[in-house]
């Protein structure tokens, strides 16, 4: 990692038995699902070299891989001062920061360990995501394949990579079927402008609607359905926005929490903001060496210990200064 963010561009390595390893820039753009890597994207700003650091993190990668991964990007932010912004990335479930990086990414089955050689690419893993809210907060969660999921008052989009299914029942809510819509928009921009987008409601299969039925079939066929009210009220969305101060002013680190409020944010110490689609560990700009090291491992912590929620959920970390759009609209 000498040379690491010293131009514009990517680095990448691959964690192989507790050691980094540099990734062939031929083979940028692939990983193995038993993997864990660390991504290194340098560029420019007025004249200014900036940096991201995403660790990714294959769907059968193991425990130690990934931690290593998390340990070695905490190295690589030492390394640069302490300026890189840092992604967890989770196969499956990657930001759009990171898909944007690669023209295409390409999951390899196997891994360092498994020592498979010349494997094909996998298949896009089918996910099914549920759309709840009002027109001034949706919610978007992934939740089981399985018609066992799906209610007659919500949104729900079966994301097949290429073809994404949208299930709009006639009792889903305005808010849904909008979030919905910007859902499946920004899906296609991240995929190339690619991807084809069906829509259809509850009885639409019967209709002669072929990919309607398709929809039943890939969640195990179709059958009697909750209803809107069994589906819960769309004001109540389950996971609140949290926020936790990190501080290790009284000379030992604590984690308590505080009232959800952006003035909430002091520049002596780290905070791990719950915005429930996204964890931010937000770093002060004289928050202690203590708190800067500590704080991406305590959120990791906190969402591991809520095993109820999506585990893949992006957590990243943002300095005082260089907050972006998303973090600023989880306090709106």
């Amino acid at each position: 990692m000498e040379a690491a963010g010293k131009c514009v561009g990517i680095d990448i390595w691959r964690v192989e038995k507790f050691k980094i390893v540099a990734w062939p820039k031929a083979q940028y753009g692939q990983f193995y699902s038993g993997d864990s890597y660390i991504v290194l994207h340098t560029y420019k700003q007025e004249d200014k070299l900036l940096h991201n650091v995403h660790f990714w993190l294959g769907e059968t990668t193991t425990q130690d891989e990934a931690g290593t991964a998390a340990y070695k990007t905490v190295e690589l932010d030492d390394y640069l001062d302490g300026l890189p912004v840092q992604y967890r990335e989770v196969q499956g479930q990657e930001s759009e920061k990171f898909l944007a990086l690669f023209p295409k990414i390409e999951i390899l089955a196997g891994g360092v360990e498994s020592g498979f050689k010349h494997v094909e690419p996998e298949k896009f893993i089918p996910r099914l995501l549920h759309i709840k809210g009002k027109l001034n907060k949706t919610v978007v969660r992934q939740v089981p394949a399985s018609t066992d999921s799906l209610n007659l008052g919500d949104v729900f989009v079966y994301d097949c990579g290429l073809n994404l299914y949208c299930f709009q029942p006639t009792g889903a809510g305005a808010g849904e079927v909008a979030k919905a819509g910007s859902l499946l928009q920004a899906l296609d921009d991240q995929r190339g402008s690619k991807v084809n987008k069906y829509s259809f409601a509850e009885n639409d299969d019967q209709k002669g609607d072929v990919h309607a039925k398709f929809f039943w079939d890939a969640l195990g066929g179709k059958k009697a359905i909750k209803s809107a009210k069994d589906g819960g009220d769309d004001t109540d969305l389950k996971e609140k926005k949290r926020l936790f101060k990190v501080s290790d002013a009284s000379g030992a680190l604590k984690v308590e929490e505080i009232p959800f409020a952006r003035k909430g944010l002091t520049t002596a110490d780290v905070f791990i903001t719950d915005a429930v689609n996204t964890i931010f560990v937000w770093v002060g700009s004289t928050a202690s060496a203590a708190e800067r090291k500590n704080g991406f491992s305590i959120a990791q912590k906190y969402l591991k210990e809520q095993p109820h929620r999506n585990q893949a959920i992006p957590v990243v970390r943002i300095l005082q200064g260089g907050e972006n759009e998303e973090f600023e609209a989880t306090f709106q």
